[in-house]
């Protein structure tokens, strides 16, 4: 009995580290041995079942719907508001005479013209453009891991803009500034891919993504310097150059419409497409690999489509910044962070944001226009503010 006593007390309240403690630390807590710890190694076999784990199962439908409910409502506001208003009835039976089977409508002329060859191509145009813009700035900021990135950030803003001051300087037709912007965009975004994705950094996913954000910067930098050195170089012209470069849809067509619909079909579909692998992505690129995904191939792949979407974008309206980052932040700090919902509704809702940004840009100082990059302007510039803040958005969005 005197044995049996102090061989109790040893095993209950033994000194640290001997099996008194371990197993009332087991009991207190038994979860640890499955917990963060057991996730974080790319080594770990569980780690194919714990990493899509870290990603919330959404329903993207209510935000969709809701989206979708304000850019009917942008679209109602954009065709009916302007220098002469009219009725929301009046422009419903505008559009009607336009169909095969419309009935009999005594419809002003005048009215027709205005809803079918003024307001409708201008609000489609924006609604095109603010689509590509937003959803260009949630690849951007999804692929590189960035919550700044938007779709200027590889040089889209500089090579278009270097463009269309080449074909302005040179006395060139109308008709070409947008095919020139959309090449100095693609070639300026091609030049910082094959800087920043190829040379030392090729087989690092992290170094590769740094290295293509600073060949960004640096060629944005140099296609700006050439720019505004043709602008003083040809000062004749600069007013019509800040013109284009501060963003307008004053002078949209059907012609334009049709020049960025084929590339916006096809950048939506390609990044929709990408949505789940970029929700994948949001765990790491080493889990990411380690689960079969090709982190170099969807780099490349929604960085063509981002940029296909945005050069066409800037061909057809000018530079139009902070959508694509008010837009993705929007819809994260609102919907959620899942890529499932962040791509689609950025896209509508962006083009909801651009439609009645441009209602504001020729509302305000009516008779004459607001650049509609003013107005993007001064409603991103609150917004950051609101983030730098509200701690929940800094949370949001880290």
């Amino acid at each position: 009995m005197s044995r049996a006593g102090p061989g109790r007390m040893a095993a209950k309240d033994g000194p640290p580290g001997q099996a008194g403690p371990a197993q009332a630390g087991a009991a207190a807590d038994p979860a640890p041995t499955a917990g963060p710890a057991r996730a974080a190694g790319p080594a770990d076999p569980a780690a194919g079942e714990t990493a899509p784990a870290a990603i919330p199962r959404v329903r993207p439908g209510r935000a969709i719907a809701v989206a979708t409910a304000a850019l009917v409502a942008a679209v109602a506001v954009g065709v009916s508001v302007g220098p002469a208003d009219l009725p929301l009835p009046a422009v419903g039976e505008a559009l009607l005479t336009r169909l095969p089977w419309h009935p009999g409508l005594s419809v002003p002329a005048v009215a027709v013209t205005i809803v079918w060859q003024v307001r409708l191509p201008r609000v489609v145009l924006g609604a095109l453009v603010g689509a590509m813009l937003a959803g260009g700035g949630a690849a951007y900021q999804g692929v590189f891991r960035n919550p700044l990135a938007d779709p200027y950030l590889l040089g889209v803003a500089a090579g278009g803009g270097l463009g269309a001051t080449m074909i302005i300087i040179t006395g060139g037709s109308q008709a070409l500034l947008p095919p020139a912007a959309f090449i100095g965009a693609s070639l300026a975004v091609a030049v910082t891919y094959l800087l920043g994705a190829t040379g030392r950094n090729r087989s690092a996913t992290g170094g590769a993504t740094a290295s293509i954000v600073l060949a960004g910067v640096a060629v944005a930098a140099l296609f700006t310097a050439v720019q505004t050195y043709l602008q003083q170089e040809h000062t004749q012209v600069i007013q019509q150059i800040y013109a284009w470069i501060l963003g307008s849809l004053a002078t949209a067509s059907w012609s334009d419409v049709a020049i960025i619909l084929p590339y916006a079909i096809v950048a939506a579909a390609l990044l929709l497409a990408h949505r789940r692998l970029l929700d994948v992505l949001r765990v790491g690129e080493v889990e990411a690999t380690s689960l079969g995904v090709d982190i170099a191939r969807l780099r490349l792949t929604v960085v063509i489509a981002a940029t296909l979407g945005t050069a066409a974008a800037v061909a057809v309206s000018g530079l139009i910044g902070f959508v694509g980052i008010i837009i993705p932040h929007t819809v994260r700090l609102t919907a959620g962070a899942s890529y499932r919902i962040v791509l689609p509704v950025s896209m509508i809702a962006g083009a909801a944001f651009l439609v009645l940004a441009d209602v504001a840009a020729r509302t305000v100082q009516s008779p004459s226009e607001v650049p509609i990059g003013v107005i993007t302007a001064l409603a991103g510039a609150p917004f950051f503010l609101f983030v730098l803040r509200s701690s929940r958005a800094r949370r949001e969005l880290a």
